[in-house]
């Protein structure tokens, strides 16, 4: 009986044990999720955060609160992660300034490489080229025609010095060798607002993001920065179809936890945002956003962040693009 007991007690120890690590590494269960969104309402970041905030809550069992922290091209909402409790209750939802931001701010206030450990790469997505119905041409070799017939004419919005959709449309623009007027916004929904507003000529944004306002016909598509086209736009050609083979440029979302998260809280998230990404309901509402889902595991994030930073940091290395403010 002795023997019995002290092997009771020595297993009714370990349970204990394992409950209380398997407790503390991931999350308390009476604190809300919170995803931090660098950008305002509108933006695809935005969309993709909210579409699956719901089923994430449903996964895991409590709140999931989206927290819009826009400015400075994305670097004020992930400092605020950077620094927050690494205990899996604070992600970043970010995208691919994520990767560029080190590219054009050297001295950033954290560090992409270190202070981070990717959750999952959530989705990636063509840029589409949306117009003002004022702008000249229907189609992006219709427009690069006006362009160069009318210098200076045009402008297009960004979401921000050195995101993605501003070196999309320098890489453009070098190519057709026309002058097309950068201005940059604070996200997604503001860039918007400029164009079809006609503060602005045109943006490059995802379908998800521009949807409304193309079926609206408060915009019209020109161009896909996809290899092929989007099955809810048929009839708008890619980059590569209007005269520059082989271009292409996708923009992608991912959910990312602060560095010294323990990795049982990192590898629980992983499956979670998984597991609500790859629900049937809340992939066809991606889809037909635009969105190609991904949910890939964190290593697979990590290591398409600095494939980004490569890719981007040697173009405007061998442009000698000025991203200065």
């Amino acid at each position: 009986m002795k023997i019995t007991f002290k092997l009771i007690s020595k297993l009714l120890l370990s349970s204990l044990t394992i409950c209380a690590l398997s407790s503390a590494s991931y999350a308390q269960s009476d604190k809300p999720l919170t995803l931090v969104v660098p950008f305002p309402p509108g933006g695809s970041t935005d969309i993709t955060a909210r579409t699956i905030q719901s089923k994430l809550a449903e996964r895991i069992g409590r709140p999931v609160v989206i927290e819009n922290r826009p400015g400075a091209a994305s670097q004020i909402a992930t400092q605020h992660v950077s620094r927050s409790t690494p205990d899996g209750n604070t992600l970043l939802i970010s995208f691919d300034n994520h990767s560029i931001n080190p590219i054009v701010k050297p001295n950033l206030p954290y560090d992409t490489f270190k202070d981070f450990v990717g959750v999952s790469l959530l989705v990636r997505f063509p840029l589409v080229i949306a117009a003002n119905p004022s702008v000249r041409g229907n189609n992006l070799a219709e427009f690069i025609a006006s362009a160069k017939k009318n210098p200076g004419m045009y402008s297009y919005a960004s979401t921000g010095i050195g995101s993605l959709n501003q070196l999309a449309m320098e890489d453009i623009k070098r190519k057709a060798g026309i002058f097309v007027l950068h201005v940059p916004y604070g996200g997604g929904g503001p860039a918007i607002a400029a164009v079809v507003g006609n503060t602005t000529s045109m943006t490059l944004l995802s379908y998800a993001a521009l949807k409304g306002q193309i079926q609206a016909d408060k915009l019209k598509a020109l161009a896909v920065t996809g290899a092929q086209r989007l099955p809810e736009l048929p009839n708008t050609p890619t980059v590569a179809e209007s005269g520059y083979p082989g271009f292409e440029a996708y923009s992608w979302i991912g959910a990312f936890a602060p560095a010294d998260t323990p990795g049982a809280t990192v590898k629980k998230l992983t499956a979670d945002f998984q597991a609500v990404l790859n629900d049937p309901e809340i992939k066809s509402k991606l889809t037909q956003g635009g969105f190609d889902v991904q949910a890939s595991d964190g290593p697979t994030l990590d290591k398409h962040v600095k494939r980004e930073f490569d890719r981007w940091q040697q173009f405007v290395k061998n442009t000698r693009l000025n991203l200065e403010d």
